[in-house]
């Protein structure tokens, strides 16, 4: 089993922002295989269902970013995970917008609901970081993750969102490798062959001359150049 956790701030107010990027991936993942309608548990929005052959549980918490970690600790006792079983999916500032990376372990970076998290179930879980983009300085950094994506973001947002869940069957089996390729499907997809070939190139020098010495004329060609 494993738990996917989208981070975010609850209610519409917050919907659009930068900072609940989280959410939005998780709600496509439920709506696009199937799940179970949300329901309120763990101090969040909960919902169960199966990626490929992995039983996996999505969670929204809603004690806002800041204590996101009491959400995912309570869910996680209850089911008996480990932290190698949750992945969480967050806003990243230190990545240009639309580019996504995976991620197991390491520092919170000052993200205050992976903060939270390292304070209930430790360091040891996934991470799939998305991309958002810094706003220059760290002063603006709170009014940027607390704006709405804008319209110019809402193309690559899209694909981000769509591929995420593209490739949750293998992310939740733990291929990370196929989940990376499936979301570059979306954000970067291969161009289109024109299926025309190369050309040689024009040359307008003439054919060579062969050097073969020229056959003998027959006496049909002697007669026939005569009367030319």
């Amino acid at each position: 089993m494993r738990l996917f956790v989208g981070l975010g701030n609850p209610g519409t107010k917050y919907a659009g922002n930068r900072h609940n990027i989280g959410f939005m991936v998780v709600d496509r993942v439920q709506e696009d295989h199937g799940f179970a309608p949300w329901r309120s548990k763990f101090q969040g929005q909960v919902s169960e269902g199966k990626l490929g052959s992995e039983k996996v549980i999505l969670i929204k918490p809603e004690t806002f970013m800041n204590l996101s970690g009491q959400s995912v600790g309570e869910a996680m006792r209850f089911y008996k995970l480990t932290p190698a079983d949750v992945v969480v999916f967050h806003d990243e500032l230190d990545l240009a917008p639309g580019k996504v990376r995976v991620k197991t372990g390491g520092g919170h970076a000052g993200h205050n609901g992976l903060r939270s998290i390292h304070q209930h179930i430790g360091a040891d879980y996934d991470r799939v970081r998305l991309g958002i983009g810094h706003p220059g300085h760290k002063d603006r950094v709170a009014p940027y993750v607390l704006s709405d994506f804008a319209k110019a973001d809402q193309d690559w947002l899209d694909d981000v969102i769509r591929g995420c869940s593209d490739g949750a069957a293998s992310l939740a089996a733990g291929d990370t490798a196929k989940f990376s390729n499936a979301v570059a499907l979306r954000t970067s997809p291969p161009r289109p062959s024109t299926g025309t070939k190369a050309r040689a190139p024009k040359t307008d020098a003439p054919a060579p001359k062969s050097n073969a010495p020229e056959a003998p004329k027959s006496p049909f060609d002697t007669l026939r150049d005569k009367f030319r």
